[in-house]
């Protein structure tokens, strides 16, 4: 028995044939997954549920992880994909759960996470209470970079609108203590989203809205590698920024 795959199912509330039907297999195939702790899925297959379950390939079927371990710089890069709208929203939910010290979201309007993620305001305030620090890095909605690059996105929910949006959600939680927000202009561009030693990359492109962005999923493994270099990158605007509310902004 894959041990391992059974509870990351229960924990995930999918069914065998629901799982089977996300990665495009046949119910008895995730039968026999489950029920032969031997058996190791093609690594599309193997992918596909790890997106679904939110887990990690080492934690489902270690010895395939540890035959295509990585050593070279790239060994950082956990997962890529073309858009960030193809990043699943149980990876988010899985990251932001196991977090126990730092989640940091320094996108430009961060206003998707309100939307993909249940009760999210609720989930960051239990964080902040059990000692997680907790920050926002957003986009200034009046600034003229904003206005700049609403023209460039020509969109009907403008970017000022979904910072705004974000704002008006991060206003009930702010009393948290272990909640903070910044407004920034370094970060235009690139999204950094830190949980831990997990991180989520979006270098934003021309013309283009956050979703539809290529997204790198890093886990950190060495000292001033690709992980640690985007962290002193949000770090440095985060000493630079400029607190959302009276009293906030502090280290």
């Amino acid at each position: 028995m894959n041990e391992a795959l059974r509870r990351a199912l229960l924990r995930a509330h999918l069914t065998d044939r629901q799982l089977a039907e996300r990665c495009g297999v046949d119910i008895k195939t995730v039968g026999r997954w489950i029920t032969e702790a031997g058996r190791v899925p093609h690594a599309r297959h193997r992918w596909s549920v790890c997106e679904a379950l939110g887990e990690d390939e080492a934690v489902l079927w270690p010895t395939a992880a540890k035959k295509a371990i990585k050593v070279g710089p790239d060994r950082e890069v956990v997962s890529v994909y073309p858009y960030r709208s193809g990043c699943p929203a149980s990876l988010w939910r899985s990251l932001i759960t196991k977090a126990e010290r730092e989640l940091t979201f320094a996108g430009y309007t961060d206003y998707f996470l309100w939307l993909e993620q249940a009760r999210f305001g609720a989930a960051l305030q239990r964080k902040a209470a059990r000692g997680c620090r907790v920050r926002f890095l957003l986009g200034d909605p009046d600034s003229s970079l904003t206005r700049s690059r609403e023209r460039d996105e020509d969109v009907a929910l403008t970017l000022s609108t979904r910072i705004r949006v974000t704002l008006a959600e991060l206003e009930k939680i702010k009393k948290q203590p272990g909640i903070d927000a910044r407004f920034s202009e370094g970060h235009a561009h690139l999204s950094v989203f830190r949980f831990d030693d997990d991180m989520i990359v979006t270098p934003l492109l021309t013309h283009s809205v956050g979703h539809d962005a290529p997204t790198l999923h890093l886990r950190r493994r060495q000292d001033d590698g690709m992980f640690d270099r985007f962290a002193s990158h949000v770090e440095e605007l985060w000493s630079r920024g400029s607190p959302v509310w009276e009293g906030g902004g502090d280290e």
